[in-house]
């Protein structure tokens, strides 16, 4: 989903993007609020269409705060994100890795939630400000078709905001209050795998209610709706699923260490190695990556073949691959679990990455092949 998207903005150095769903989801949204705003409004229906597009994307700012209030949080614990992406379903804030304890699982979750519950504080005070009445029921139903614009779209605010908020607690993965939910149960158990399968059993639950209510709506006459809904139950249901899978996969896998995995005896290279002969050999053995290393197999660096075939371009075949050699850290430990590798950025951005004993001396190269055959070997043991 998010490999397509196009970008909207930045916010504090996150990209904000959207896929092209996204568009159909905004003209339906701005078609179905204008006939709204017309009923609720005594306006004319430039009024109604003017106070509904400001609806809409008000409404899809409320979900990228909301997504910036895990994005902030997760950054704070030290998770890397990679964008906050909105789409057919609402939005997502795409992160590096998981969350490493139960309780930075908890701040991450529950700060999405918080962030909107403001913004229908918010919403709901500024209501109440404009209104005469302050019946902050009319208002917010705009049972009072005599309102205003600024308050039919501070009502609106109030009540999606307020339904999302709501909608977000249901204690089902992949929603919020089904990450919540983990947290808590990883905090008792001590058990995070566990934990997760607790909570997408509850996701799937929650997906199979919803999918029956959308077909029920659909066979009611109001098949819009009944689609909708639907088609979020089938989405949560496989999100929730794929919980479950993963948890079991994981639950398989628990001892499995970098050592394992490895390639004892990988291509490398020494650090007087020119780019030319490095050139040559990256290309014979098909790799993008070579441990530097010394006489005593020391580990030393790795190198990149795009480096090494710049340095060739630029007129330098005889340059030491030494003076070439990355300063990002991409080794790990032979006894680091399967876990802390699949986190590894160098394995995701590289494909592969080194395992270096306590003393420095290279033990071996981990590939995403060597890993993916791994966790296939295991997946297919039995049924998941």
């Amino acid at each position: 989903m998010g490999g397509g998207s196009i970008q909207l903005a930045r916010v504090l150095g996150i990209r904000v993007g959207v896929s092209p769903s996204w568009f159909f989801v905004l003209f339906l949204m701005i078609y179905s609020l204008s006939g709204y705003f017309d009923d609720v409004l005594s306006g004319s229906r430039n009024t109604a269409y003017a106070v509904a597009v400001a609806g809409a994307v008000l409404f899809f700012a409320s979900i990228v705060l909301h997504e910036l209030g895990h994005a902030i949080v997760a950054r704070r614990n030290g998770i890397g994100i990679a964008g906050i992406d909105l789409w057919f379903f609402g939005g997502i804030a795409k992160m590096e890795r998981e969350a490493d304890s139960p309780g930075e699982e908890f701040r991450v979750a529950a700060a999405g939630p918080a962030v909107t519950l403001v913004i229908a504080g918010l919403s709901l005070a500024g209501a109440a400000a404009l209104s005469e009445t302050h019946d902050f029921f009319d208002i917010a139903t705009l049972g009072d078709t005599s309102a205003s614009p600024g308050l039919a779209l501070l009502g609106w605010l109030f009540l999606i905001n307020g339904v999302l908020f709501v909608f977000n607690l249901i204690p089902a993965f992949p929603l919020d209050g089904g990450r919540i939910a983990r947290a808590i149960a990883w905090k008792i158990t001590g058990d995070r795998n566990r934990a997760t399968k607790v909570s997408g059993r509850l996701g799937q639950g929650f997906a199979y209610l919803l999918t029956g209510y959308g077909i029920f709506l659909a066979f009611s006459g109001d098949a819009v709706d009944g689609i909708w809904f639907a088609l979020m139950g089938m989405f949560l249901g496989q999100a929730a699923r794929g919980a479950v899978v993963s948890s079991q996969v994981s639950e398989r896998i628990e001892g499995v260490t970098v050592a394992d995995l490895m390639d004892p005896d990988p291509f490398t290279v020494s650090a007087a190695t020119t780019a030319l002969e490095a050139q040559e050999s990256l290309t014979k053995h098909g790799v993008a990556f070579a441990p530097i290393v010394d006489e005593y197999r020391r580990y030393l660096g790795y190198i990149r073949a795009e480096r090494v075939d710049g340095a060739v371009e630029a007129g330098q075949p005889v340059l030491p691959v030494g003076e070439l050699a990355d300063t990002e850290d991409a080794s790990l430990p032979p006894d680091a679990p399967l876990g802390t590798l699949l986190g590894a950025p160098a394995l995701a951005g590289m494909g592969a990455i080194a395992v270096v004993e306590p003393g420095g001396r290279l033990a071996g190269v981990v590939t995403v092949a060597r890993v993916r055959q791994a966790i296939a070997a295991v997946a297919s043991q039995r049924p998941l």
